[in-house]
């Protein structure tokens, strides 16, 4: 069998070779070399049908690119981190780029042993991390979620939560005396901690007593959090509203409600904190505090960066807001018993 060349896709797109070769290294009117995005779509189109697989060692070599997103999510469970794949997902599909997950995997070590146009890092926490990513900017393009560090050669994307979780809080007590926080065991040991520490603010705003066992953490993913929450649902004198520090623990909330046969928002309403797709397309939909289009958005810049590594280095802010959804609508909802 005949291998597809650059020839055979631009037979079938009614292309020139010259065409083809920008639109799969990923050069489109977007970045200067005049391709509408619908010759684009042809080009990849035909390079589908027709079973065309370039040659990535020697492309690599003549364009200095590899055509490799890699993204590195701590956990890829969390709807945070679906979101983020999605949308990244659908942002490549057209621009010749192919997405690499490292899911659960130490970026430290990973960036070192394998490169890409350019890499995002969801998360950069331990002490010396500042350090080490301005040393890997050297020879990597990265893209680092933060809410602290400073462009240091690398690009810094930053959620700006603002009151917005002080809005969430407040939402819940206006309605609620009775409001449960769902969190993990180590933000406890920092009651600093922005998401716990707004609970904690919110019920001294209402002036509602903390009670210790209206706390529920949990260690690991989304099933310890969902224990917690049939725990915490299960008790004699069960909370009517639970604030949950993020989304993937929201759901498990509303999953553990269910399962014990209680309405949400009727018997108890869940705030959650991310703002994700999932949680949006769920039902009953969250309850979120979060950023407005960050995933597009930042799918989008992703795919940019890829192809102009040259642009200053930047810090791009998407600030939070409240979306008040059915699990914790803005007017209470009743429901006969």
């Amino acid at each position: 069998m005949i291998r597809p060349t650059i020839k055979t896709v631009a037979a079938e797109a009614g292309v020139s070779t010259a065409t083809v070769s920008y639109v799969l290294a990923g050069r489109t009117r977007s970045n200067g070399s005049g391709i509408s995005p619908a010759t684009a779509q042809r080009v990849h189109a035909a390079a589908s049908k027709v079973g065309y697989l370039p040659n990535q060692a020697a492309r690599t070599i003549r364009t200095g690119k590899s055509n490799l997103m890699m993204l590195s999510l701590t956990m890829l469970s969390d709807p945070w981190s679906l979101s983020v794949s999605k949308a990244v997902g659908a942002a490549v599909a057209t621009a010749g780029i192919t997405p690499m997950i490292l899911a659960d995997t130490d970026w430290r070590t990973a960036i070192k042993r394998q490169g890409a146009d350019v890499i995002f890092i969801d998360a950069a926490e331990r002490d010396g991390d500042a350090e080490l990513l301005a040393e890997l900017a050297r020879t990597n393009n990265l893209v680092v979620f933060s809410e602290t560090l400073e462009p240091n050669g690398f690009d810094v994307i930053r959620s700006v939560a603002g009151g917005s979780m002080d809005a969430a809080m407040d939402h819940l007590t206006l309605q609620h005396t009775k409001v449960a926080c769902l969190t993990s065991r180590g933000s406890l040991q920092v009651p600093s901690t922005k998401r716990y520490g707004a609970y904690l603010a919110g019920l001294r705003r209402a002036g509602i007593s903390f009670r210790e066992d209206y706390v529920a953490p949990f260690d690991g993913d989304e099933f310890g959090a969902y224990e917690a929450a049939v725990s915490l649902l299960s008790r004699p004198d069960p909370p009517t509203a639970i604030f949950a520090t993020s989304d993937f623990v929201a759901m498990a909330a509303i999953n553990a409600a269910q399962r014990l046969r209680l309405s949400v928002p009727g018997d108890v309403a869940v705030v959650g904190v991310g703002n994700t797709l999932q949680g949006e397309a769920m039902e009953p939909s969250l309850s979120s505090v979060g950023p407005v289009d960050f995933f597009n958005s930042l799918a989008k810049f992703l795919v940019e960066r890829a192809s102009d590594e040259s642009a200053p280095h930047q810090v791009l802010e998407f600030p939070w807001q409240l979306f008040a959804r059915d699990s914790a609508p803005l007017t209470p909802i009743t429901f006969d018993r």
